[in-house]
């Protein structure tokens, strides 16, 4: 079946944070928003077709979930992971974020230990913080090819006291697919020290040839007890608007303590539409999502080209997994501030700035190219005029 991942489609109207925000974040709506890493393409036909029978039936009250909805996400767990999981290990919550909220609030106290490894994406930073735990970072190592790896060193050097690590894998916004020997390494520091997992794994569909996922507590019973894992279909299908992930507790401890505290906040059902699209998209949306796959990496390999032979002072190297691509400006003589203001001003576009990642983050910008082709190319080519001329 051929999808239409080149066709348009004008989001500008439809209340699209992407566009609507811009004005907030940029000072200016007038751009074409690469930022926020959600897809312009239509989500797969399987999820509409889903949809549009939920919304025919007219009535849309407290939803409850069947025993197929966290059978259908244990399927696909297997099938595309190779991890056999017990469906009775999930539980339902509305977002990665908000999740691993809660599980800080439950399960360290004020003032705690919480590593992270940066750059990385934002919220694991301010979260730690505004739970008022103590942040401890982690600086991922930046090789000479561009590649990243972790310091394991540095890990243990400052792991002492730490009572969470929260994982990024893959990795937003360096593109890592963290290996099975990495994760192993990453995971008997943790063991020793006595210090829980959280793996937030909401881009682990988005993967590229020659590379595979491996969900942190597959890797042995033990890695299972001592983690607790963050998926969701939203990034996969593009359906971050319906609000829906889910956790994986293989210790029924961890279990019973993310369980309760979402029964005292009266977190429980899914709404009716996100209930539907989630079980569509996990037993029939395969197809769909392996055509995209190739199409995004496609795109990776055209705006890595582009940027090589239109934009040398540019420094890439192809992200592993994601649709986000991590781009070093440092070699442009300008400043972060100089580069943001061309960027909106001459370019006309809208990326993320690398120090909104953290440590390790300045000199880049983060691009979004789950798009079609034509607007990959007209955002290559705003970056091209803001930096070159």
């Amino acid at each position: 079946m051929s999808y239409k991942f080149d066709a348009v489609i004008d989001r500008s109207n439809n209340f699209a944070a992407k566009w609507s925000e811009m004005d907030k974040k940029y000072g200016t709506n007038d751009l074409l928003p690469m930022w926020i890493a959600d897809m312009d393409f239509k989500t797969a036909p399987c999820i509409i077709d889903a949809l549009r029978d939920r919304l025919e039936q007219g009535i849309y009250g407290y939803t409850t979930r069947p025993a197929s909805y966290n059978e259908s996400i244990a399927s696909w767990i297997d099938r595309r992971y190779g991890w056999k999981i017990n469906p009775q290990w999930l539980i339902f919550s509305p977002g990665v974020i908000p999740t691993i909220s809660i599980l800080i609030q439950e399960m360290t106290k004020e003032n705690d230990k919480i590593m992270i490894q940066e750059p990385v994406y934002s919220p694991f930073n301010s979260v730690v913080k505004q739970n008022k735990r103590e942040l401890v970072i982690s600086p991922l190592i930046k090789l000479e090819d561009g590649n990243y790896v972790m310091d394991y060193e540095d890990i243990e050097s400052k792991i002492k006291d730490v009572k969470v690590f929260i994982l990024c894998n893959p990795h937003n916004p360096v593109g890592r697919v963290w290996t099975k020997e990495e994760l192993k390494k990453l995971g008997d520091i943790c063991i020793r020290h006595n210090v829980l997992v959280i793996s937030d794994e909401i881009h682990s569909d988005i993967i590229f040839k020659n590379h595979k996922h491996i969900p942190f507590g597959s890797i042995s019973e033990e890695f299972a007890q001592n983690s607790i894992t963050c998926m969701a279909p939203t990034k996969t299908f593009n359906i971050a608007g319906l609000q829906t992930s889910q956790v994986i507790l293989p210790n029924e401890e961890h279990y019973q303590i993310l369980d309760n505290a979402f029964i005292r906040l009266d977190i429980r059902r899914n709404n009716a539409f996100s209930l539907v699209a989630t079980e569509a998209g996990y037993n029939h949306g395969e197809d769909w999502l392996n055509e995209y796959l190739k199409y995004i990496e496609e795109n990776m390999d055209f705006a890595i080209n582009y940027i090589n032979e239109n934009i040398p002072s540019l420094k890439v190297r192809k992200p592993e997994g994601t649709y986000l691509l991590w781009v070093d400006f440092s070699e442009t003589g300008l400043s972060d501030e100089e580069v943001a203001k061309a960027l909106i001003d001459k370019g006309k576009v809208a990326l993320n700035s690398g120090e909104s990642f953290g440590t390790g983050g300045k000199g880049y910008q983060r691009i979004n190219l789950a798009c079609p082709r034509v607007m990959v190319e007209d955002g290559l080519s705003r970056i091209k005029k803001a930096i070159m001329n």
